[in-house]
């Protein structure tokens, strides 16, 4: 066995992402915590471009951003699969992952602005979620493309992972049963599937660790308007 090492941090939900395909998939790896603001050499080595976490070395070469990690590890190790076996089903996953890939970052505004901006990022987030609820989830499945946890899941697993800590710091709660009733128990499916209950970061940390970035935005943001 050739050896996988993960470049990881501990609060990133990027890097909980591959966390999670790789304890789905049973391959074992050596964790290595990184210091996001005194990045290690070696990461910057591996991933030159981005310079970020999470980056898996497997027999010494490295794979780079999460998503792409995630397609790489589930082609490298097929038991397991995250992705269907059918084409077109399995293009629609990739289609979802893809679009939950690039909402994360926008989701994330209303965590880091105020007064009207923040009104206005929470109504967006709101519909990205009546999106998802309305065309990603089907009636009867527990999961994006069926009843098996694969790509689309783990990607918006961010949501269990650093959004409910978000909501909880803001004082906002996007998905209630009744409003969006397949996202809610897609959440509670999610979080029951064992991979991922055994390996949530602790909570209280990820609060802690949150509060302080939102402090930290919020003044830089004061401090730019004053300007």
């Amino acid at each position: 066995m050739e050896e996988v090492k993960l470049f990881s941090f501990w609060g990133s939900p990027f890097s909980q992402r591959v966390i999670w395909a790789l304890k789905l998939k049973g391959v074992s790896y050596e964790y290595i915590e990184e210091d996001i603001s005194n990045k290690s050499n070696q990461l910057l080595e591996y991933n030159p471009v981005h310079k970020k976490v999470p980056v898996l070395v497997h027999g010494g070469k490295p794979v780079a951003e999460s998503m792409v990690i995630l397609e790489y590890i589930d082609e490298t190790w097929p038991e397991n699969p995250l992705l269907p076996k059918d084409e077109y089903e399995r293009s629609t996953v990739r289609f979802w992952a893809k679009f939950i890939d690039e909402k994360v970052r926008p989701m994330w505004e209303f965590f880091i602005l105020v007064g009207e901006k923040q009104e206005k990022a929470i109504k967006d987030n709101f519909e990205i979620l009546r999106t998802i609820e309305e065309h990603g989830l089907g009636e009867q499945q527990h999961f994006f493309g069926g009843n098996k946890i694969g790509l689309a899941d783990i990607a918006l697993g961010w949501i269990v992972h650093v959004l409910e800590p978000m909501e909880e710091i803001v004082g906002v709660k996007f998905i209630e049963a009744d409003t969006y009733p397949r996202l809610h128990a897609w959440v509670k499916n999610f979080k029951e599937v064992p991979a991922i209950k055994e390996n949530l970061p602790n909570r209280d940390g990820v609060l802690e660790f949150l509060k302080g970035k939102r402090e930290m935005f919020i003044k830089t943001a004061c401090h730019d308007h004053h300007h």
